[in-house]
C-alpha cells in the first residue's frame, strides 16, 4: 500500500505543521489509508513548542514530490506555496481555509474542501464528524485535540484576528475544557515561543511566515512576523533590508517583499518601507501617507496577512 504524503505550504506554521499530522493520523486510524506527515521547511519556535508540548516529534522534511506520489494538500491551495513537481502527483484530497487561489490541475476529481474559518485545524474539527470528535470533542485522543487548540489559538492570535469566528472560538473553547486547559496561559506560553526569534538569522525572518502573491503585474513576498517583542525584530532592521534584496536575488520570481511585524499585544503592524515602490505599495494599499525618507509604518489594528493585508494590496 503507497503511503499517503499529507503537507501543508512552504514556511510551515503550526497550522500547516500540525493539521498534517492530524489529518495523517485520521487517514492512518479511521479508513483503510496509510499516511504520513511531512512538512515543507524549518519549524518556528511556536510550532516546536506545541509539537513538544503534546509528545509529537517533528515531521520529516519533504524536498521533493512527483509522479507515483499520493498526495494531500492541507492549509494551501496556492501552487507557489507548494514544492516544484507537485502537479505531477496524485493529488487526492485539499483542505484549506484560505481564499481559492487556482493554478493546481488533476488528473480526475478530488476530495477538496475549503470552508471561511480561521484555521485549517477549524475545517477538519468538522470533516472528522462526531464519530471521531464527539459533542465536545471527548473521543479525540488528546494529543491530536492539543493541536486542534494549538492551530486555532495560533492562527486566532487567541481570538485577537478578524478571521476569527463563533465557531473556531467554540471549538476551542470546548477542547481546551475539555483538556483542562486556560486558554490565556497557553496562548501566553505559545506566543512567548513564537517571540523567541534570537537563533533566526536575517534571511530566515523573512522566511518564517512568508506566501507568494500577484498584486497587479508584479510578485509580491508578503513576510510576517507575529511576536510580543516587536523592538527585538525591528531593532534589526538594517539586516533585515539587506536580507530582503538577497532574498529577492535568491527567488528569481519576485519583484519585492513586503515585511510586517505583527505585535500581537497592541494589535498593530510595523511594515517596511525602504524604498520607493513599497511606499507606493502600501500608501495605495493601507490609506496611509508615506514620506520619502521613512522606512517604516505603523497600521494600527492590523494582525492577519489573509483578511487585512493581501486583500487590500494593489498598485492602481
Amino acid at each position: 500500500m503507497t503511503t499517503i504524503k499529507v503537507f501543508g505550504h512552504i514556511s510551515p506554521d503550526t497550522d500547516a505543521t500540525c493539521t498534517a499530522i492530524i489529518w495523517a493520523w485520521y487517514l492512518s486510524t479511521h479508513t483503510t489509508n496509510k499516511a504520513e506527515a511531512f512538512v515543507l521547511g524549518s519549524l518556528n519556535k511556536e510550532t516546536q513548542f506545541v509539537l513538544s508540548r503534546w509528545g509529537f516529534g517533528e515531521p520529516s522534511l519533504l524536498e521533493t514530490v512527483g509522479e507515483g506520489d499520493k498526495v494531500v494538500i492541507v492549509d494551501t491551495n496556492n501552487p507557489q506555496e507548494l514544492l516544484a513537481g507537485v502537479e505531477k502527483t496524485d493529488i487526492l484530497q485539499i483542505i484549506d481555509h484560505h481564499k481559492l487561489v487556482g493554478g493546481l490541475s488533476t488528473d480526475s476529481p478530488i476530495d477538496m474542501t475549503i470552508r471561511p474559518f480561521a484555521s485549517t485545524a477549524t475545517v477538519m474539527y468538522d470533516l472528522m464528524g462526531k464519530s471521531v470528535t464527539g459533542e465536545g470533542a471527548e473521543l479525540l485522543p488528546e494529543n491530536i485535540a492539543g493541536l486542534v487548540l494549538s492551530c486555532i489559538l495560533s492562527d486566532t492570535l487567541e481570538f485577537r484576528s478578524p478571521t476569527t469566528t463563533p465557531h473556531d472560538k467554540a471549538v476551542a473553547e470546548k477542547i481546551a475544557a475539555r483538556l483542562g486547559v486556560e486558554v490565556s496561559v497557553y496562548a501566553g506560553e505559545m506566543f512567548k515561543a513564537k517571540s523567541d526569534v534570537s537563533d533566526f538569522t536575517d534571511i530566515g525572518l523573512i522566511h518564517i511566515d512568508s506566501k507568494k502573491f500577484e498584486v497587479g503585474d508584479k510578485n509580491i513576498r508578503v513576510s510576517v512576523v507575529e511576536t510580543t517583542t516587536p523592538d527585538s525584530i525591528l531593532a534589526r532592521k538594517d539586516g533585515l533590508v539587506s536580507a530582503i534584496a538577497e532574498v529577492i536575488k535568491q527567488d528569481g520570481d519576485i519583484d519585492d517583499v513586503l515585511f510586517f511585524v505583527i505585535d500581537i499585544l497592541k494589535e498593530e503592524a510595523t511594515v517596511f518601507t525602504h524604498n520607493d515602490f513599497l511606499r507606493k505599495l502600501v500608501s495605495m494599499s493601507f490609506g496611509v501617507n508615506v514620506p520619502a525618507d521613512q522606512d517604516s509604518v505603523v497600521l494600527p489594528g492590523v494582525v492577519s496577512r489573509k483578511k487585512q493585508i493581501v486583500p487590500v494590496l494593489r498598485l492602481g
